[in-house]
């Protein structure tokens, strides 16, 4: 399948064979390429942009994307069909992350950098370029893996296909693409140094918690921001009369990310979208980030609620607090209570 969308800018930049790549499989995940994209365009990078996107992005949102990117390629899934191991992770829509490989097919580029829909670009990181493939950052959990959020590579078919065929007979161990992988670039952890790229290329926000004290010395020097795991800023709620993003416990220090992310939402990508759209990506092209509070903001806030309560992103801090939750159960309970022992009078027209 190659479906293409191109804009002007393409041609003017073609000669520079570089490129930013990221992927979209749904609308909610072209939202965050979008943000994604703003943000390198905010830094001022030279380089082209490409957004990969499967059937499961709207129509709608493959033309917003086009008008952003320099070029908005269609793929086919790639999915692992690995349940044994993404059990183990939990993340069962991990296995659909295989399709990031159809990256290594744009060999009209010589060299390109992948990043995750959700990850931020804070500060001009055109320098990446310099490094080879495949270069890649430590990754928080297991330090002698990297993390596939970000890496360099270089686009062959022989790559791709050799790729396919290691999937094809390797299961990955943790069922998806960062597993594959590392598993194929084996010698990443001893083998070139140069390939390790700094973690302010691939500051993944879980490790802000677990090593606080690094992030206050080095946070000022990070240029990507990797919003890693189930908590993304699209999942958060939003303080809809002050345009305040309200942070998960214990990850205050992320603010100033959070709060970049949804400004550039705001400002750059809500005003282009519709209603005509569903799903997530739906409801946040209604939400009023500034403004008074009214009864049609309130029902779209509890329905980002209930989303994010389904994807198990749930607010025990705050509306969804063990108290609140009781209340409403009492509550409940009162108002069958009267109804039952004080049923309403029938008049006597009735």
């Amino acid at each position: 399948m190659k479906n293409f969308y191109i804009n002007s800018q393409s041609l003017q930049k073609s000669f520079k064979r570089f490129a930013w790549v990221t992927l979209a499989t749904n609308d909610t995940y072209a939202l965050g390429a979008l943000v994604l994209a703003h943000s390198l365009r905010r830094v001022n990078t030279q380089y082209d942009l490409i957004v990969l996107v499967t059937p499961g992005v709207t129509q709608f949102m493959k033309v917003k994307l086009s008008a952003v990117f320099t070029l908005t390629r269609e793929v086919n899934i790639l999915d692992s069909k690995d349940e044994a191991n993404l059990n183990v992770l939990q993340r069962p829509e991990l296995g659909i992350t295989f399709t990031k490989l159809h990256c290594w097919k744009l060999t009209d580029y010589e060299k390109c950098v992948f990043l995750d829909a959700d990850t931020l670009v804070i500060n001009n990181s055109d320098d990446l370029f310099i490094y080879e493939e495949f270069s890649a950052a430590p990754d928080v959990g297991w330090p002698d893996c990297f993390n596939s959020g970000v890496f360099v590579f270089k686009p062959s078919e022989k790559t791709f296909n050799d790729l396919i065929k290691f999937a094809s007979v390797q299961r990955s161990f943790d069922g998806a693409d960062q597993g594959l992988l590392n598993m194929y670039f084996d010698d990443w952890a001893h083998k070139d140094i140069s390939k390790h790229l700094p973690f302010i290329y691939n500051t993944c926000t879980t490790a802000t918690y677990s090593y606080f004290s690094a992030f206050l010395q080095y946070w000022r020097d990070i240029k990507i921001i990797h919003f890693i795991g189930t908590t993304k800023p699209w999942l958060l709620r939003v303080d809809s009369i002050h345009g305040n993003i309200e942070i998960p416990d214990g990850f205050d220090h992320l603010q100033q990310f959070l709060q970049l992310w949804w400004s550039i939402f705001h400002e750059n990508v809500q005003p282009e979208l519709t209603q005509v759209i569903t799903g997530l990506a739906g409801t946040l092209s209604k939400l009023n980030i500034t403004g008074c509070l009214m009864n049609q903001q309130i029902a779209i806030e509890d329905q980002m609620r209930k989303q994010n309560w389904e994807q198990g992103e749930i607010d025990f801090m705050g509306q969804d607090s063990f108290d609140n939750i009781l209340k409403k159960i009492n509550d409940t309970l009162y108002s069958v209570s009267q109804k039952q022992y004080y049923p309403r009078k029938e008049t006597e027209e009735q």
